[in-house]
């Protein structure tokens, strides 16, 4: 899901870098600034580093669907050029399937599948659902003729779990009752899923969750055609993507009033909302990195973007406190700044060994 280097984006490894940032550490570094400010004006940001409980969207229920956007805006550089190359569309597919699957079993080492014996697993994750999402994705990439067929398969997808949601009725329940026992994605889980749910009643990366969460890479791709398009001059890319964006909230908002928002079961208007802010968020960085050049500043977060699934499974299995408070334990001679510093500390310890393995050309690539 990385761009081959010859054509790589440095805006889309800085966006994918700034989207990870914020589950590796700077969600908290900005609770623990706040705590030790003790600035009132800083609750309302902190607020936003939690999920909502169910209904509504908090800054921090972007990352997610921000990084399946992301993987979505790689597929016309490295899968329709291909194509137009005509390589073959059975090798492509196997690779895309491949990718899927793989981060599919990532995902459950993730959980610890089978840490508890086969009794009860989960075998949904946020992983699986990336690699599903973007393996749907590619494959109605490499079997559709043309963008206007994708498009038809992104509305289709939108519509149909809108109707499956809003109309189709739960058994005892009722139709388009959006909350966790009440939504059909939750019903299906329980009915179709083995294991357990993550919700108890329903799982956020279940059935319909991954069905619905492909629009949201559909939608990345449509970013990545827009910053392809050789034609088009690049302010043009920008602004086109920024339209796209307000569009696409715009319409998030107008459903909002009869079809709430909520990441939990991947509502259409969450995925058009997210992927609004994501054409938004795409739009912004490639103006700043690649059309003015200013690049510098980014190279922190390129460095995060190009290991973003190693990060991820670091911060799982690695407990990178124990280092942090052998380096920085004495700080506590600084009283209540010590836990700044020990925050910022534990950042820029994985974040140079991100460096370590940028410098020598180590990158996990699925």
């Amino acid at each position: 899901m990385h761009l081959e280097p010859e054509k790589r984006l440095y805006s889309l490894d800085a966006l994918r870098g700034f989207d990870m940032f914020w589950i590796t550490g700077g969600s908290y570094l900005v609770e623990v600034i706040a705590r030790q400010s003790g600035a009132s004006w800083m609750n309302p940001i902190v607020e936003q580093m939690e999920h909502v409980p169910w209904n509504g969207f908090h800054f921090y229920d972007l990352i997610f669907p921000l990084f399946m956007f992301i993987s979505g805006v790689a597929i016309p550089f490295s899968l329709v050029s291909k194509l137009e190359k005509k390589v073959a569309k059975s090798s492509l597919a196997k690779k895309a399937i491949g990718r899927g699957l793989i981060l599919v079993l990532l995902g459950w080492i993730y959980n610890g599948v089978f840490s508890n014996g086969f009794e009860n697993p989960r075998l949904l994750s946020v992983l699986g659902q990336i690699g599903l999402g973007y393996m749907f994705a590619a494959l109605i990439t490499i079997y559709t003729k043309d963008l206007k067929q994708r498009l038809i398969w992104l509305g289709s997808i939108l519509v149909g779990i809108g109707v499956l949601q809003l109309l189709v009725p739960v058994p005892g329940i009722g139709a388009g009752v959006l909350t966790p026992e009440g939504c059909i994605n939750g019903y299906f889980d329980r009915m179709l899923v083995p294991g357990r749910l993550h919700g108890e009643v329903f799982d956020p990366e279940g059935l319909l969750c991954i069905v619905s969460a492909v629009s949201v890479t559909l939608m990345g791709s449509l970013a990545g055609y827009i910053l392809r398009h050789k034609k088009t001059a690049e302010m043009q890319k920008v602004k086109i993507l920024a339209v796209s964006g307000a569009a696409a909230i715009g319409v998030a908002l107008l459903l909002s009033t009869f079809y709430p928002i909520i990441k939990a079961c991947w509502t259409g208007s969450f995925n058009l909302l997210t992927s609004g802010i994501g054409f938004l968020l795409i739009a912004l960085f490639y103006w700043i990195i690649d059309v003015k050049g200013w690049q510098k500043w980014s190279f922190f977060f390129r460095v995060i973007g190009m290991n973003s699934i190693f990060i991820y499974l670091f911060h799982r299995f690695i407990d990178v406190g124990r280092p942090t408070n052998l380096l920085l334990g004495w700080t506590t001679i600084f009283g209540e700044v010590s836990k700044l510093l020990i925050v910022a500390g534990e950042i820029m310890i994985v974040w140079m060994l991100m460096y370590y393995m940028y410098k020598k050309k180590i990158f996990l690539r699925v």
